[in-house]
C-alpha cells in the first residue's frame, strides 16, 4: 500500500473511531508505534464499533502474535468474550498466557474457557499451574473449584478433575472437602461422605464439613442429619453456623422441644447480634414456628435493624400464615418503598380478598398497577390468582390473555396463562404458552417442571413429560417440587420404588401439602399403608384445605 493511500486511512481510521479509539490508546502495543501496527490497532476498534466483533478479535489476535505484548492478546479475549466467540476467545487468552506465562489472570480465563466449552479435563493441566502459582491461596483455591466446574454438566468428570487436583495435597483439608464437593455434586455419595471424613479428620474444629456431612444424609434422614451435627456441636459448642443447622435437622426431626433449646443457646451466646437474631427468626418462620419468629422479628425492629422493611414484610407473612388478615395488611402497609412495596402490595390485595372482599382486593391492584405501571403484568399475575382462588378461573383466563395481547412474550404472563389453561382443560393452550415460554427464555426451569408435570398428571407421554422435568432439575437441582414431578412421573411409569426415593427426598426438603399427597399414594400402593396415612395426617395438619391432599386421601381410602 502506498505510504500517502496508507496515511488517509490512518486519518480516516481516526476520524471514524473518534474518542473511544483515543480512549484505548493506552493498549496500543508497547514497541515501536509504526504505521502497521496502528492501522491494525484502529482497524480492530473500527470493527468493534461497528459490531464486527469477529474481525476485531481476529484483528487484536494477530496483531497481539506479532507485537507479543499480552495487553493486545487480553484485549481479543475479552472483545471475543463479548461476541461469544469461545473458540477464538480461548486461541487468544493461550496466546496471552503464552506471551505473559506468570499471569494468574490469564490462567484463571483459559482454564474458565475450557470449562465453559466443556473441555473439563484439558483444564486440568491450567487449575494444576493455577494452584501451584505464587500469590494464589492454596487453601481458597480448592474452596473455590467447584464453583469454577459447575459450568460443565458432566459431574463425574469434573470429580476426576478434582481428585487428580487433591491427590497432590493429601494432606490439606480442603483438598478433600472439595472431593466431598465434587463427588456429592456427581451423585458418589459414599466417596463424598469419605472425604468429607479425612477433611474433619485433618481439622476436627472446621464446621463446613459437619455440615456438607449433614446436607448429604439429611437426604435419606433427617435424624442422621440431626446426629451428625449435634457430635459437632457437642465437640465445638461455639460453633453458631452448626447450632443454626443442628436446630434445623431437629424440627424437620419433629423434635421441637431440642430444637427450641438450640435457638436459644445460639441467642444467649449472641445476644446483640442482629445478623443471628435475624437467622433465628427467618429459620423458625420458614420452619413454622410463628412465635419465636414474631418474637425475633419484633426484637430486630426494637433494635433498630438496618432493612426494617423486609422484617415489616416476614411479620407481614408471619400474621397471613395464621389468618391474621387485618394485622398482616397493617405489616404490609408499613412498607413505602424499595424491593418490597409491590409484593408487599398484593400481599394486602390477598388479605383482603381472603376476609371475602375479591372486588376490593381487585380494585386495589388496579390501583397499584397505576401508581406502578412498569410492575403490570406481576399485578395482572396477582389479580389472575385472586380470581383462581375464587374458583374463577374463567376470568381469570380472560385478563392474563387481554395482557398477553400487549406483551405476548412477557415470561410471567405467558406461564401464568398456561397454568390457568390447564384448569380449564385447554391443554393445547397450556402446551403451546410453555413451549413459548421455552423459547423465550430456555432457562425457565418452572416451564420444562409444568410441561412435563402436566403430561404426567394426565399419563401421556411419560417418556417426554420424564425427559422435560430432567432438565428443569438440571437447571434448578435444589427444587424440591421439581423432584417431586420427577418421582410422579416414575410413579406414572411404574417405579415405585424410584418414584418413593424421589417423593420422600423432596417430602424431607419441603413437606408440602401435595408433595405429601403424592409420596402417600406411592406408599399406598406399595403397600406402607401405616406410613402412607402418617404422611396424610401431617399434611393435613400443616394444610387441611389443600384440595389435591384432600382428593387423594378420598380416592384411595374409599
Amino acid at each position: 500500500m502506498p505510504k500517502m493511500l496508507r496515511s488517509l486511512i490512518v486519518i480516516s481510521a481516526l476520524s471514524i473511531a473518534g474518542c473511544a479509539a483515543v480512549a484505548q490508546t493506552k493498549d496500543i502495543p508497547s514497541g515501536e508505534l509504526n504505521e502497521p501496527t496502528l492501522y491494525e490497532f484502529l482497524l480492530g476498534e473500527i470493527a468493534l464499533q461497528r459490531g464486527d466483533h469477529a474481525l476485531a478479535a481476529q484483528t487484536f489476535l494477530d496483531l497481539a502474535k506479532r507485537t507479543r505484548d499480552p495487553r493486545v492478546a487480553r484485549r481479543a479475549v475479552e472483545i471475543a468474550n463479548q461476541g461469544r466467540m469461545p473458540e477464538l476467545a480461548l486461541e487468544a487468552a493461550k496466546t496471552w498466557l503464552d506471551l505473559e506465562p506468570s499471569s494468574t489472570s490469564a490462567l484463571q480465563i483459559v482454564a474458565a474457557l475450557l470449562v465453559a466449552n466443556k473441555r473439563v479435563e484439558e483444564a486440568l493441566p491450567y487449575l494444576e499451574r493455577l494452584l501451584a502459582s505464587d500469590g494464589v491461596n492454596l487453601e481458597n483455591g480448592f474452596m473455590q473449584l467447584n464453583r469454577l466446574l459447575a459450568g460443565n454438566p458432566d459431574k463425574q468428570a469434573n470429580l476426576r478433575v478434582v481428585r487428580a487436583l487433591a491427590s497432590k495435597h493429601p494432606e490439606l483439608a480442603q483438598a478433600h472437602f472439595a472431593t466431598a464437593q465434587a463427588a456429592a455434586t456427581a451423585g458418589d455419595e459414599g466417596a463424598a461422605i469419605a472425604s468429607v471424613h479425612r477433611a474433619a479428620e485433618l481439622r476436627p474444629d472446621w464446621e463446613l464439613p459437619a455440615l456438607l456431612e449433614a446436607q448429604i444424609v439429611q437426604k435419606r434422614s433427617p435424624s442422621a442429619a440431626a446426629k451428625v451435627l449435634g457430635d459437632f456441636v457437642q465437640k465445638n459448642p461455639n460453633s453458631r453456623d452448626a447450632r443454626l443447622n443442628y436446630a434445623r435437622a431437629l424440627v424437620l426431626d419433629k423434635r421441637l422441644p431440642e430444637a427450641r433449646k438450640q435457638f436459644e443457646a445460639v441467642l444467649a451466646a449472641n445476644p446483640g447480634n442482629t445478623d443471628v437474631i435475624y437467622a433465628v427468626g427467618l429459620l423458625a418462620f420458614q420452619l413454622k414456628d410463628y412465635p419465636v419468629a414474631e418474637d425475633n422479628m419484633k426484637r430486630l425492629l426494637a433494635l433498630g435493624y438496618r432493612d426494617a422493611d423486609t422484617v415489616r414484610y416476614i411479620l407481614g407473612q408471619i400474621a397471613e400464615e395464621q389468618k391474621q388478615w387485618t394485622q398482616a395488611v397493617q405489616w404490609y402497609e408499613r412498607i413505602k418503598s424499595g424491593d418490597n412495596l409491590v409484593p408487599a402490595r398484593m400481599r394486602i390485595a390477598n388479605a383482603i380478598a381472603k376476609q371475602g372482599k375479591l372486588d376490593e382486593a381487585r380494585a386495589y391492584l388496579k390501583r397499584v398497577a397505576a401508581e406502578n405501571p412498569e410492575e403490570e403484568p406481576q399485578l395482572t399475575v396477582a389479580e389472575a390468582q385472586l380470581l383462581r382462588d375464587a374458583n374463577r378461573n374463567e376470568e381469570a383466563f380472560k385478563i392474563l390473555g387481554q395482557a398477553l395481547a400487549k406483551q405476548p412474550e412477557q415470561p410471567e404472563l405467558l406461564y401464568d396463562y398456561a397454568l390457568t389453561a390447564e384448569k380449564l382443560d385447554r391443554f393445547e393452550v397450556l402446551e403451546a404458552n410453555l413451549r413459548k415460554l421455552i423459547a423465550v427464555r430456555p432457562d425457565h426451569a418452572h416451564a420444562y417442571n409444568a410441561l412435563g408435570y402436566s403430561l404426567a398428571e394426565r399419563n401421556t407421554r411419560l417418556s417426554e413429560a420424564r425427559k422435560l422435568i430432567e432438565k428443569a432439575l438440571e437447571l434448578a437441582p435444589d427444587d424440591y417440587f421439581i423432584v417431586d414431578s420427577l418421582g410422579w412421573v416414575l410413579y406414572r411409569e411404574g417405579d415405585l420404588r424410584g418414584a418413593a426415593e424421589q417423593l420422600r427426598r423432596a417430602y424431607d426438603g419441603r413437606p408440602d401439602a401435595e408433595i405429601g399427597a403424592h409420596l402417600g399414594e406411592v406408599l399406598w400402593m406399595m403397600g406402607s399403608r401405616d406410613e402412607a396415612n402418617r404422611i396424610w395426617q401431617e399434611s393435613l395438619k400443616a394444610s387441611p384445605d389443600n384440595e389435591t391432599l384432600q382428593k387423594t386421601i378420598k380416592r384411595l381410602r374409599k
